[in-house]
């Protein structure tokens, strides 16, 4: 799409792609809300296709309560997750870290299958964009829609996926700086956060940090120690994925530049300006 093809398109859908952290949902938030839908897709992934798995983890803990255990068990009470896209703290607590779980952690296998049905979870709230941005316009009025995208969305292997964001939005990679980056694992070592892995990189990761740490078994590790070890790990495991998709099938634009955008102008300016950037 010619930058100015998109400049004048009357209907407008980007997807914003980049490291959880980076600043693609304080971006979203700086269009105005009376004409951009923002879907986020944390939102959906939550509220949609891992709110089941996410109550049972609740109610499976509730349980280990005898006092909640009696109500549970009569039907007395209900319990309910309150997902919001500005607290999608369920989720992270139902991913949960990988390690002894005496001092809170997962055992290897329970963290894999979740670990997995997030991956499902994901490429199926991407593969719901297209259906979004349709009911966006007839149901809401929304003319132009925003997809808030998660930072594992570089490696989800899902092609019907993929190919829903290449067909129906302009795809925008916030790439992050080397200080950029360094900001975000900081942020990380003051609050250790519950992370998706592909099975390629927890595969590779595993051995790598049990041999540094000295250990024969994941489970004696302290939870916090292996997210904290694999978090700038991830990160320059994601780099070059993110940067093929944007290279194939989108544009980049320095996390920096994001930064600046104010309001709706300025962003439409900030994607023009990436199309044009990379000859379009």
């Amino acid at each position: 799409m010619p930058a100015e093809e998109f400049r004048n398109a009357p209907r407008k859908s980007v997807t914003l792609m980049g490291m959880s952290g980076v600043g693609k949902t304080v971006l979203a938030n700086r269009l105005p809300a009376t004409r951009w839908f923002i879907y986020s897709g944390d939102y959906r992934i939550g509220t949609q296709y891992l709110r089941e798995p996410i109550l049972d983890n609740i109610k499976l803990r509730a349980m280990e309560v005898p006092f909640l255990r009696n109500l549970l068990r009569s039907d007395s009470i209900y319990i309910e997750s309150n997902i919001t896209v500005h607290n999608l703290r369920p989720i992270s607590t139902f991913l949960g870290k990988l390690g002894d779980p005496e001092r809170g952690g997962l055992p290897l296998k329970e963290f894999r299958r979740r670990q997995e049905l997030h991956r499902d979870a994901e490429a199926r709230a991407m593969r719901d964009v297209a259906s979004f941005i349709e009911k966006a316009e007839r149901i809401y009025g929304y003319m132009h829609f925003v997809n808030d995208a998660g930072g594992s969305i570089c490696e989800l292997g899902d092609r019907g996926a993929v190919e829903t964001l290449i067909e129906h939005t302009v795809i925008l990679y916030l790439e992050a700086s080397a200080e950029d980056e360094e900001k975000l694992v900081e942020r990380a070592r003051k609050e250790p956060k519950p992370m998706y892995y592909s099975p390629e990189f927890l595969q590779r990761s595993l051995p790598e940090f049990l041999k540094e740490r000295n250990l024969d078994d994941i489970e004696k590790a302290s939870p916090d120690d292996f997210t904290l070890w694999a978090f700038p790990r991830l990160i320059a495991h994601r780099r070059p994925l993110y940067a093929a998709v944007a290279r194939e099938h989108g544009y980049t634009v320095p996390a920096r530049d994001a930064q600046g955008v104010r309001n709706e102008a300025d962003f439409v300016d900030l994607v023009a300006d990436a199309i044009r950037a990379a000859g379009g």
